[in-house]
């Protein structure tokens, strides 16, 4: 069995693609039974899409390759704490566990500014591991918007 740190590397891969083609660096990936079955990083400038954040880029290629919308039994690794819209699919898809990196302070749903996994009125509550490679996921985010703000 591969470590959460091999994981949530494999997401910060993701996010290094988002990078190269100037989209925030944030990648996900899913995993089942220790295999990882879909990837996804950000592309909302190039879809010009307000959901096309990499957590839901790869639910929807998870649910595509597995035929289903239940990921029942997988695994979400993110490189940045999901926003209310990503921690909601992650809901509504009933993802088993969310590993995520760095921590949102302008948005994390997951514990920093609320924490939608404790709704009790919710029919799902996955299990929640954060700050998996903290430094890495938050140090690829603070240079990115470093050189976007030299550029202006």
């Amino acid at each position: 069995m591969k470590s959460h740190e091999y994981y949530m590397r494999e997401a910060l891969k993701e996010a290094k693609k988002a990078e190269t083609i100037d989209e925030v660096p944030i990648g996900a990936v899913i995993v089942k039974e220790n295999k990882i079955i879909a990837r996804g990083h950000n592309l909302r400038e190039k879809k010009q899409s307000a959901t096309a954040h990499a957590e839901i880029v790869a639910i929807e290629k998870a649910c595509k390759k597995l035929g289903t919308w239940r990921l029942e039994g997988c695994t979400l690794y993110v490189s940045l704490e999901p926003c209310p819209m990503c921690a909601g699919a992650c809901i509504q898809s009933r993802i088993e566990t969310i590993i995520y990196g760095a921590s949102d302070p302008k948005g994390g749903s997951i514990g920093t500014c609320v924490d939608l996994t404790k709704v009790k009125e919710y029919n799902h509550h996955p299990n929640v591991i954060k700050g998996i490679l903290e430094e890495e996921c938050s140090s690829i985010l603070k240079q990115y918007f470093k050189m976007k703000r030299k550029q202006k």
